[in-house]
């Protein structure tokens, strides 16, 4: 809480106990829907998949369902709160999520466990991207640096995970995994909790007896899907979730692939999450000081950088030069994203713009993996594979200056 304030100050926007509270209680939820829902499953998984004796293509579904009940939701969840308030929505996200956990931590028939999974994607869809919006609302002039000190909260949710799913797999090696799972389930109450208390919904602009029709919100709702600028940012990022997914999965394979040695390659990787937590609020109070546009332009164009090095020179220079430039830059990517895409709509359609950028995100998420792994082949071919991905990387990156074009012209 004391670094939240001390960056909200540094903005010149004054600090209160309860603008402090709302900041961290949005950070808890962003660990809980992002890292420990999402991004943790991988840290999950080896233990879960030898207990239940579950093949690689069983375990590769259970990813894909989380992935599948994201984005199918993820459009419902915006709309629901434009509609009905972000604080509802992150409330039932959060729900689903515990429901989730709770589930995992019990289930064994893999029919229940994929259900389960997909719950975990339903939760993030209901809470992370109304979150987003819905603090953007309440800091209008510090949008970028607030959404920069949530996304912190995903890579501190990665490190706590990275530490703990090991240490109770030690201490119960048949069902530490389970343990973990409740473990996140009990996190998520004390989340679940701090939003009831701490968490409430801007004041809207349109006046509660002036409520819009059927058709006004339909006309609404088509302009922000057709505004050049949110299909811009939506495209871009959708470039990033589906080149950062395929960093992610095959970047650490390709450093083995190339004799490096894999403590080095855990320590880069590890390293790389470290700085996207510090760089986080950095990118966020960069956003707000020389631009959405300009910010997201940046970052595409450092992650450009950071991918073309070890497909030039897969050596341990180029995979570190990789980790740590991309670490400096992945919250850069998000979080300029993210803000961007609610600054050209009403503040009432923000969330339905969050959620509408996200589903490029989701469906990038989903192609990548899919492309990246035909790509390698059994030859191997990871070269080939990041050429294409700092290809698009690229194309972000230009895209990103078309962005600065729009932005003049308003």
């Amino acid at each position: 809480m004391p670094f939240a304030a001390v960056f909200i100050r540094a903005g010149g926007e004054p600090v209160n106990t309860r603008s402090v509270l709302l900041i961290a209680s949005g950070v808890s939820v962003t660990l809980v829907t992002v890292a420990l829902a999402r991004l943790s499953f991988g840290l999950i998984l080896p233990a879960m998949r030898e207990s239940l004796a579950l093949s690689n293509t069983q375990a590769g579904h259970l990813g894909t369902a989380t992935a599948l009940g994201y984005l199918a939701l993820v459009m419902v969840a915006g709309a629901l709160a434009a509609r009905h308030g972000a604080r509802r929505s992150i409330l039932l996200g959060l729900v689903f999520v515990i429901v989730g956990f709770s589930g995992l931590s019990a289930a064994s028939d893999y029919a229940t466990l994929l259900a389960l999974m997909a719950l975990l994607g339903m939760g993030t869809a209901f809470a992370y991207t109304p979150l987003i919006s819905l603090m953007g609302a309440w800091f209008p002039a510090r949008r970028g640096l607030v959404i920069g000190l949530l996304n912190s909260g995903v890579g501190t949710g990665l490190m706590c995970a990275g530490w703990i799913v090991p240490y109770l797999n030690q201490l119960d090696a048949d069902d530490g995994w389970r343990h973990v799972w409740l473990l996140f389930a009990g996190v998520g109450v004390v989340s679940l909790l701090a939003t009831l208390v701490f968490v409430h919904d801007p004041p809207r602009r349109q006046p509660t007896g002036n409520t819009l029709s059927v058709s006004e919100r339909r006309r609404a709702r088509r302009a922000v899907f057709r505004h050049p600028y949110v299909v811009i940012v939506g495209l871009i990022y959708g470039i990033v979730g589906m080149t950062y997914i395929v960093q992610a999965i095959f970047m650490y394979s390709y450093a083995l692939a190339a004799d490096i040695d894999d403590d080095v390659a855990g320590a880069l990787a590890s390293f790389m999450g470290m700085l996207g937590i510090l760089f986080g609020p950095l990118w966020g109070n960069l956003s707000d000081r020389l631009g959405r546009a300009q910010s997201l332009t940046l970052a595409m164009s450092l992650a450009f950088v950071s991918t073309v090095l070890p497909v030039l020179s897969p050596s341990l220079f180029g995979f570190a030069a990789h980790y740590v430039i991309l670490g400096a830059a992945v919250t850069g990517m998000f979080t300029s994203s993210l803000a961007a895409s609610t600054e050209r709509v009403n503040i009432d359609q923000a969330p339905l713009a969050v959620s509408y950028v996200t589903v490029f995100f989701a469906a990038g998420q989903l192609i990548g993996p899919t492309v990246a792994g035909w790509l390698i082949g059994p030859a191997d071919a990871f070269r080939l594979t990041f050429g294409v991905s700092a290809a698009l990387t690229l194309l972000g990156a230009l895209l990103g200056a078309v962005l600065i074009k729009l932005s003049k012209r308003d």
